[in-house]
């Protein structure tokens, strides 16, 4: 069975990054929040995105027309019920999430699977929340979705063999490479990538190096696109408060653990970009930070 409507649960930045992703490979998306102000934030999101693809040449108004047209928001649950398939992109929180996964088992007993785009969870714990637990699967994409090209397809220990194949085609029809790992914390690119980021921020805690320095360091020395302080930013300091506590959780590994900045960091609101200030400052009357 081939998905031609796709269910996206969260209308925040990962849940309208899928939505527009499928948009634009020709699924018709359906968008669930259950609060109002996260849908029209969505909307004025992918309209904007449709504006900027328009004047830089990708596409004409007619085909960013038709991309939008194919994007429906709700906040009615029951309407998922029309969706082949359902992804998750809500906030990174075990009890959120397994509570989502049994109303999305319990109200949509047809779909195809049903998959999270947890960055950090296990996806056995989300399947045990439902009926059906081999239908249940991670696609963990990453960010931001349109521009980057890889989908981790997590496999859980009760996840069938049908329901890998199915999220698979799916990922490849949205024109990303999917690559398959086991159930285990952080999957392979986080457990590859957090000691390095924390590396870095237990280096500016300590004094060793600045901001820019370390930043500069990895870009001018190493070939990466962005600093890990840079990146942690574009990430979000929660995000990766989150990640780092499920992978210390998991494997009890010092290089996993969070450090003391960064904990207070997250508690002073100061969680990056979407703040407006992490590491660096963001705000248009930027001072240091």
């Amino acid at each position: 069975m081939s998905v031609s409507v796709l269910g996206v649960v969260g209308a925040g930045f990962m849940g309208t990054g899928i939505a527009e992703t499928a948009a634009i490979a020709g699924l018709h998306v359906i968008v669930y929040e259950p609060e109002d102000a996260p849908l029209t934030r969505s909307r004025l999101a992918l309209e904007a995105a449709m504006v900027r693809s328009v004047e830089r040449g990708r596409i004409d108004r007619e085909e960013a027309t038709a991309i939008l047209a194919r994007i429906t928001h709700t906040s009615a649950l029951v309407d998922l019920a029309a969706a082949d398939a359902v992804i998750e992109a809500i906030v990174e929180e075990l009890e959120a999430k397994t509570e989502l996964f049994r109303a999305l088992d319990e109200a949509l007993p047809d779909v195809e699977f049903l998959a999270s785009n947890t960055s950090s969870i296990p996806i056995a714990e989300l399947a045990a929340a439902t009926t059906r637990p081999e239908r249940v699967i991670g696609l963990h994409f990453f960010s931001p979705v349109p521009a980057m090209g890889l989908v981790e397809i997590v496999v859980a220990l009760d996840t069938s063999e049908a329901t890998q194949a199915a999220a698979t085609v799916l990922a490849e029809e949205l024109g990303k490479h999917p690559i398959a790992t086991k159930d285990r914390s952080g999957f392979i690119v986080n457990r590859l990538l957090v000691p390095y980021l924390m590396a870095a921020v237990r280096m500016y805690e300590e004094g060793f190096a600045t901001r820019e320095d370390i930043d500069e360091g990895m870009v001018r020395g190493c070939g990466h696109p962005m600093g890990p302080l840079t990146l942690c930013d574009f990430i979000g300091l929660d995000v990766l408060f989150a990640v780092c506590n499920s992978l210390y959780e998991e494997f009890k590994q010092p290089e996993y653990a969070p450090p003391p900045l960064m904990k207070r960091m997250v508690a002073a609101g100061r969680l990056g970009r979407k703040t407006g200030r992490g590491f660096y400052d963001y705000s248009q009357s930027a001072v240091p930070a």
